[in-house]
């Protein structure tokens, strides 16, 4: 009896391994919260238009607009003859609002779409995707320590604060799952755990789909290349050090892509808030700040002004504004403005952090008005991680210097133990949750420099995304008793 049951301990080992729990967990959950009424999504905060059309799709309920940031609307119109919108913003979220209305019409219906179909491609993409992150942490690991290590990702990662994205048609759903998949396929290769090529053209695709999901994630790219020139020693292999230099330079190619396909309305919509809801907003002598950059104080009058505000002081498309206002200074002017009032950028570091630990912003509602639910309501549902974290987490930024020093002071000993032993793979640990750091960082840094405080909640979600992920591979790490 007691060998049968040894027997089927192991047969149950085997299969039911702590990467299905987790996979398995997070799928149920998330299926409950999406596919079960009262189905759970997020509100329209106005920004759908610019993903809508150009996928031959419309606003298909005459109330539409009365739900703006109160109620999730699942149901849009497909656009039945010419499609004549353009692009507004390059993205690599149309990929998969193709594919979901593709299904959709074999499915369901020719004129309708159904957002849910959107949210089942996401749904196992996601649960594919934990599984892979799990089983890179561990991997040849105490079996108790492994389930506990699942039991932690379903209470992170089935949080519907990350979850409900998939019923929008915001492009955070693709920067959460592209982030999963690559820092999962990157552990994958340390752990040598599956074929190497494998991995990474999983890293590689995943971290084209992450750079090119968001405008403001150009710089993710850049960051990636730069750091991931270490994957390119793991291996003697020509072969290996051959593939992987291409995909760097693919990934690099993205993210200067990504840059230069912003329009120029974008540009200086972002622009017209990283100068008056940025520098001009914390500026003690707003005048002066613009005669900084060369432009006449006479704009000081535009200060705290919002780019979409109905009627404004000046036009914001005129010719006047381009040739005084926008034209007169850029990005990195603004970040050696900056760099030369350092008050400012604190502040504005402060206020960042202030709104960086929220993962959905609280603006906008989770359900269906037929529902009955008050106007912006949000979900309650599997939402302890996420509302733990808002109500708790140290909102300055040094908080977040603090939180940087203790995660590389944790990992810093296994990456000078890999350097004395000459560990190639080895060496690749420390890089790698710095890179998550880096990428976190840009997200506030863009944010700031590119748009100000507009927004500021909705910008910070790759940072937020990037916190979570690396307090999780070190919170895994400890209980599994490695810190790698």
């Amino acid at each position: 009896m007691k060998l049968k049951q040894h027997l089927l301990n192991i047969e149950q080992s085997r299969y039911v391994t702590p990467a299905t729990v987790s996979a398995m967990g997070v799928f149920l959950i998330t299926f409950f919260a999406l596919f079960v009424p009262p189905y759970i999504g997020m509100a329209d905060n106005g920004d759908y238009f610019r993903i809508l059309y150009s996928n031959g799709l419309y606003f298909h309920d005459p109330s539409y607009e009365s739900q703006y940031l109160g109620y999730f609307v699942k149901q849009y119109g497909i656009l039945q003859y010419f499609n004549e919108n353009g692009a507004t913003i390059f993205s690599s979220q149309s990929l998969f609002i193709k594919l979901a209305l593709h299904i959709n019409t074999w499915l369901f219906s020719t004129e309708i779409f159904d957002i849910r179909f959107q949210a089942a491609i996401y749904l196992m993409l996601y649960a594919i995707g934990i599984y892979l992150l799990v089983e890179a942490l561990t991997w040849k690991i105490e079996k108790t320590r492994a389930y506990i290590v699942s039991l932690v990702t379903i209470f992170l990662f089935a949080d519907t604060a990350y979850t409900a994205y998939f019923n929008s048609f915001f492009s955070e759903s693709v920067v959460f799952i592209a982030l999963i998949y690559a820092v999962a396929a990157g552990l994958l290769i340390y752990r040598s755990r599956y074929n190497d090529y494998v991995m990474l053209a999983i890293f590689t695709a995943a971290s084209i789909l992450l750079t090119t999901s968001k405008q403001q994630n150009a710089p993710v790219g850049v960051i990636i290349a730069v750091m991931g020139i270490l994957l390119i020693f793991i291996k003697r292999n020509k072969l290996h050090k051959v593939l992987t230099v291409s995909s760097l330079v693919i990934i690099l190619g993205a993210g200067v892509g990504s840059y230069v396909l912003i329009s120029d309305e974008f540009k200086n919509i972002n622009k017209y808030h990283a100068m008056n809801r940025g520098v001009l907003l914390h500026s003690s002598d707003p005048e002066a700040a613009l005669e900084s950059f060369g432009i006449d104080k006479q704009f000081a009058v535009l200060n705290g002004d919002i780019y979409y505000l109905p009627y404004t002081t000046i036009d914001v498309n005129s010719s006047f504004l381009i040739d005084n206002f926008y034209d007169k200074y850029g990005y990195f002017s603004i970040l050696f403005y900056y760099v030369k009032h350092p008050d400012q950028a604190v502040e504005m570091l402060n206020m960042a952090a202030k709104n960086g630990f929220a993962i959905r912003p609280q603006a906008m509602g989770n359900y269906e008005q037929s529902v009955g639910k008050p106007f912006g309501a949000q979900t309650s549902f599997f939402s302890l991680y996420s509302d733990l974290k808002q109500a708790i987490a140290p909102k300055t930024f040094g908080f977040i210097v603090l939180w940087i020093i203790v995660i590389i002071g944790l990992f810093s000993p296994s990456f000078i133990a890999a350097l004395k032993t000459k560990d190639r793979k080895a060496m690749i640990r420390l890089p790698l949750i710095v890179t998550l750091i880096f990428i976190g960082l840009s997200a506030i840094l863009v944010s700031i420099i590119g748009a100000g405080d507009a927004d500021l909640a909705k910008h910070q979600f790759l940072f937020t995304a990037c916190f979570d992920v690396v307090t999780y591979i070190a919170v895994s790490s400890w209980i599994g008793r490695q810190l790698w």
